[in-house]
């Protein structure tokens, strides 16, 4: 018995359009070459010899300044009170060990060393007592030479590169399908139908 029906499976069909990943370099321009010049010179320094008079101390020693005048003056009377005082202490001790009766002897003693004169000792000096003070300083002289420079700064460009990334692109060109052909002769009800029908056709698909 042959078979009424025949199946047919379509496959689906389908296109793969692959761009692989790749690097493009960019344009890149010429390079750059930048000079830069210094100017060099002459440099000179120079210091004048110097010549320092300290006269202080010398013009002290002739006209004291106020306030050394006042130290000199508070060292004197210093010394007068000591003296004054020693002397005092002397006639006290000579009139204390003198023997009784002889008190008024021993006044006029003391008021006759009182009134001695100086026994001609001096002493002498010269003023200024001491120089100037003479400081020296020499000169300096010094030179400094740079020559010219003339740099060189080379820029180059090594352009851009860009990264493209892939890609994968799917074209269906046919979906699949199933397709059922009858492949069997009409059945006719009542079978005596069959002679009306010999020249029309029937759609065998489905």
């Amino acid at each position: 018995m042959e078979a009424l029906l025949k199946i047919t499976t379509v496959p689906m069909e389908y296109e793969l359009k692959v761009e692989h990943a790749r690097l493009e370099h960019g344009r890149s321009s010429p390079p750059l070459i930048e000079t830069d010049r210094h100017r060099g010179g002459l440099r000179m320094r120079s210091r004048p010899a110097r010549l320092k008079l300290d006269t202080y101390e010398a013009r002290n020693s002739v006209v004291p300044t106020t306030k050394n005048a006042i130290y000199q003056a508070a060292q004197r009377g210093m010394e007068a009170a000591g003296n004054t005082a020693q002397m005092y202490a002397r006639e006290m001790a000579q009139m204390q060990w003198s023997k009784p009766g002889e008190g008024g002897r021993m006044l006029h003693q003391i008021f006759t060393q009182r009134m001695e004169m100086p026994d001609g000792q001096f002493e002498m000096k010269f003023i200024p007592t001491t120089g100037a003070q003479v400081s020296y300083q020499k000169g300096e002289l010094s030179t400094e030479y740079q020559m010219d420079r003339l740099t060189f700064n080379l820029k180059l460009n090594n352009g851009t590169v860009e990264f493209i990334p892939g890609s994968i692109e799917m074209i269906i060109t046919q979906y699949p399908d199933v397709q059922i052909e009858y492949m069997g002769k009409p059945l006719y009800v009542p079978p005596s139908a069959a002679e009306h029908f010999t020249g029309g056709t029937m759609d065998k698909t489905a």
